[in-house]
């Protein structure tokens, strides 16, 4: 199935899309667009690397526009339905509404970076864990820290306040957050998420991703969903070391304590977990 888009719905599309494209990802995917015969399955793979262009993609596959049945959260799915057109003007008009400066490319690399290596170690981790809902995995990794370029955007110090939160080792880095600025990256994350037609688990969980001893201690028998998303949530960013990259910290805080819930919630002992992150190195995951 697919649907033209017209102008006016591409707009509307847009709007909600405000975190800039990786340039080498638009170079990327040009290259492969002009080419006589476009491998949609390159372009699904070049587009499953940013954030921006997987948020475009979801939110236009899952609008009133298609009016599917139940929410999409596979990229590869999402671009299949699309078609080459509708694609292709997509990340047109997100090339014309980003314009980078060199500055603004620089403050965003950890970001990129984390985020795409978080999505796949949390694709990995599911299906070593026989939990079978990698492409939601996949999207809550690269999403759940959407909040933190528009905070960046907005406030000049955000990047010093959040390493002196990961730097902590009392770790609460929203706590931090919403008593500097009045608002914090995870309920922001959490309204984007929404906007761009995630599942409800993972956006319950991208407003709480930074609370989730909170989640396990107040456990409900019908959020045994939103933990085991959380759990494998937490595990992916230990392995992907975003506490160094996003935080510029030494020694995992968050990790320290909340890891005996990850654990216990999928019946693993450290020394299974050690034998989850190895696959994950293996696949060349978390290896940086």
């Amino acid at each position: 199935m697919k649907s033209s888009v017209n102008e006016s719905q591409l707009g509307r599309i847009l709007r909600g899309i405000s975190i800039p494209p990786q340039p080498q990802v638009m170079v990327d995917l040009h290259m492969e667009q002009a080419m006589p015969y476009p491998d949609m399955e390159r372009i699904a793979n070049i587009i499953a690397q940013d954030v921006s262009i997987s948020a475009a993609v979801l939110k236009l596959v899952n609008s009133n526009v298609f009016g599917l049945d139940q929410k999409i959260a596979s990229i590869q799915q999402a671009v299949v339905l699309l078609g080459t057109d509708s694609v292709t003007n997509l990340v047109n008009g997100l090339a014309v509404k980003s314009e980078l400066s060199d500055d603004t490319i620089q403050s965003l690399h950890s970001f990129w970076d984390t985020a795409t290596d978080v999505a796949a170690i949390s694709s990995s981790l599911a299906n070593q864990l026989n939990f079978k809902y990698q492409d939601e995995c996949y999207a809550l990794g690269l999403f759940h820290n959407a909040g933190m370029p528009l905070m960046m955007k907005r406030f000049e110090n955000y990047q010093k306040v959040i390493e002196k939160a990961y730097q902590s080792i009392e770790f609460a880095l929203t706590d931090v957050e919403n008593k500097t600025f009045k608002t914090n990256h995870s309920v922001i994350g959490y309204y984007l998420a929404k906007s761009w037609g995630l599942s409800k688990s993972c956006c319950m969980v991208i407003a709480e991703h930074h609370r989730v001893d909170i989640l396990f201690r107040n456990r409900l028998p019908d959020n045994q969903l939103h933990l085991s998303f959380a759990a494998i949530l937490k595990m992916a960013e230990h392995i992907a070391s975003a506490y160094q990259h996003i935080g510029g910290a030494n020694e995992d805080h968050e990790w320290n304590s909340i890891k005996h819930h990850a654990l216990d919630h999928f019946e693993l002992t450290e020394y299974d977990f050690d034998g989850l992150v190895e696959v994950c190195h293996e696949q060349g995951l978390g290896l940086n």
